[in-house]
């Protein structure tokens, strides 16, 4: 079985079960406990939390653990609403393209009475610094700009966006789950107020992430109940979890460049193998992408038939997000970058990563270029299409 979908969740690195297992025995301690055992437990807590501090060039006391992305990402969303509404700034900026975690949060802004503003991404799935700060107005409280987007990729210049984020006085924040331990990430250098992650994209355990927020931002409280998380996340720290995401991202990190040549490589091959499929593209930007994702169109199919072959090829992929998979609605990143609806549904997404191998890449390229062409042999729309009576979208 050839795994290409990374990008929902990845395999438990090695190395992460390993310092995960001790936590499931004798290192079972809570680590708000006086006692000994206690007090060992929550010495491995504040080891993965600079750990992680290090691997993200913040510092520990910045690093809230949380239960994965999306709980974080709601986390900043609200801390940043509360922190403008305060000052009477009731206005949110983001863009079209956004993962749902933040974009239904955005939604309950909006009946909270905040004005929400979502820049368009264009068809390379890339926003600019000079939108973002014509977008600003004296009553933005919040700009939130994911660092890559999950379905096609595209990297953002989120250093840039953070610069003009601050010099207009304007906390920032950005999802960085797709990012994080696949391209550096160091929120120093970076300017960045708030940002989220998410353990299992980068072989760490799911059900655990993390919230950067700056020194000085006192993260909102979505969960009462206790002082963990310097009182502002209740509940007793998953501490097997955390310390494997810490060890997951440690190894991640110190291999990032090594990972990223390697994965880049296979990464073109698709894209080249997969454009020679007539009527298809390539989604999002050919160079400002992840190293590991590749996503294309092709005309005259349907991505769930499409999936379903690949899968008796023995190739798992996806067609978007795994979080709106059981969705029937074209991809809302699709739609954003101009993708027509009868296009959108027939994506393909191949997200990659390390454990993969070249001779894996031929097989994906071999078996997408039979199934696709299965596919439209028993399409209706594929003859319509052939027989001029109607026009290709993708030419």
């Amino acid at each position: 079985m050839i795994y290409a979908d990374n990008a929902a969740t990845s395999r438990l690195k090695t190395k992460a079960l390993e310092a995960m297992l001790p936590f499931f025995g004798d290192g079972f301690g809570n680590p708000s406990s006086l006692h000994s055992v206690g007090q060992r437990a929550n010495a491995a807590l504040f080891a993965a939390r600079e750990k992680a501090a290090k691997c993200l060039g913040a510092a520990p006391n910045e690093i809230y653990f949380t239960s994965g992305g999306s709980e974080a990402d709601n986390q900043a969303i609200l801390t940043g609403a509360k922190i403008g509404g305060r000052k009477g700034k009731k206005h949110i900026i983001s863009t079209a393209f956004e993962h749902h975690a933040v974009l239904h949060t955005l939604d309950r802004m909006k009946k909270d009475g905040f004005e929400i503003t979502l820049l368009p991404v264009g068809e390379k799935g890339l926003v600019t610094p000079e939108q973002v700060a014509e977008a600003i107005r004296p009553d933005t409280a919040l700009v939130t700009v994911m660092f890559a987007n999950n379905e096609i990729g595209t990297v953002q210049p989120i250093g840039e966006i953070a610069a003009v984020c601050r010099e207009k006085g304007v906390l920032f924040h950005t999802d960085a789950v797709q990012a994080v331990g696949h391209i550096k990430v160091d929120v120093a250098s970076l300017g960045v107020d708030m940002l989220s992650l998410s353990a299992h994209k980068f072989g760490g355990p799911t059900g655990t992430g993390i919230l950067f927020a700056r020194k000085g931002i006192k993260p909102e409280i979505l969960i009462e109940g206790g002082a963990q998380e310097r009182g502002r996340r209740a509940g007793t720290e998953n501490l097997a979890a955390i310390v494997g995401m810490a060890a997951a991202l440690e190894e991640s990190c110190a291999k990032i460049e090594e990972n990223a040549v390697k994965v880049s490589a296979m990464r073109n091959r698709l894209i080249e193998g997969l454009g020679e499929i007539p009527h298809g593209i390539l989604n999002g930007d050919r160079e400002r992408r992840l190293p590991g994702n590749v996503n294309f169109c092709f005309e005259g199919i349907e991505g769930e038939s499409l999936l379903l072959l690949l899968d008796d090829e023995g190739i798992c992929a996806s067609s978007g997000s795994a979080c709106t998979s059981g969705s029937l609605d074209p991809s809302h990143v699709l739609l954003a970058i101009g993708r027509p609806h009868e296009i959108a549904h027939g994506s393909l997404r191949l997200t990659i990563n390390e454990d993969n191998t070249p001779e894996q890449m031929e097989k994906i390229i071999a078996s997408t270029k039979k199934v696709v062409e299965r596919l439209r042999a028993m399409s209706p729309v594929w003859r319509d299409l052939v027989s001029g009576k109607k026009e290709f979208v993708i030419k």
